[in-house]
């Protein structure tokens, strides 16, 4: 069976696929910088140097654009931790590495906030694609800082992710509408705060469980085990489940 032009990456097939992503490319500058209510198809039509049927032959519409803007933010953002991570990166090193990235972007030229708030600010409707696509996106996001801290934290985890994502929120927002440094500084000293107190937490989880084990041990040999030392709770750390 002889191959399509697409299928060789040669010809109309390329084309079309440039034409694809050179509307993506414009959309994702021009939704961030201005947008999206505010971009209408005809400018990025022209700006895009396609025409009406190839933008309608690509996407149903521009909700259906910004999806796939949403969508190619998103992908890069999993494709920069992922490589941390296939890399065997220490846990502690890839939230640094993540805090790092986003200072990086707050201070950079051209800087207007988080495009997933402001999709989502544009896009209130819970059941709209493009908010489902922010929500897809900060649960993984969520996800992903929870399973670092569960390397360094046991029990304490869920609530570490949870303060990460509100610190990033937050340094994002005020990184915009502040001053960026300020808020890149804060940010960083935030997650250098939660790593120093949950790798304590964690060191104290390995001990008790240490602890744990040498007098089970103990009881099963008859042995009387040393009172454990009480360690004090650590100001940064959720009260106790009721």
């Amino acid at each position: 069976m002889a191959k399509t032009e697409a299928g060789t990456g040669t010809g109309a097939g390329r084309r079309v696929s440039e034409a694809r992503e050179r509307l993506l490319r414009t959309a994702g500058q021009l939704f961030y910088a201005e947008g999206i209510h505010t971009v209408g198809v005809d400018r990025l039509v022209a700006e895009s140097k396609v025409t009406n049927a190839t933008f309608y032959r690509h996407f149903r519409s521009k909700e259906d654009l910004a999806v796939a803007y949403i969508g190619s933010v998103d992908q890069a953002i999993r494709a920069q931790i992922g490589s941390l991570t296939a890399a065997k990166v220490p846990a502690d090193a890839v939230l640094r590495g993540i805090g790092a990235s986003l200072v990086e972007q707050i201070r950079s030229p051209g800087y207007r906030g988080c495009a997933f708030l402001n999709a989502a600010a544009e896009f209130p409707d819970p059941g709209h694609p493009v908010h489902r696509a922010v929500v897809e996106h900060r649960e993984w996001f969520l996800q992903t800082i929870t399973g670092l801290f569960a390397e360094i934290t046991t029990v304490q985890a869920e609530y570490a992710g949870r303060h990460f994502v509100m610190l990033r929120d937050g340094a994002m927002s005020a990184g915009y509408l502040g001053d960026p440094v300020m808020a890149g500084e804060t940010l960083l000293r935030g997650i250098e705060g939660l790593l120093r107190i949950h790798t304590a937490r964690g060191q104290d989880e390995r001990t008790a469980s240490a602890s744990a084990s040498a007098s089970a041990s103990a009881s099963a040999s008859g042995q009387v085990s040393p009172a454990a030392t009480t360690v004090s709770d650590l100001a940064c750390s959720p009260p106790p489940s009721a």
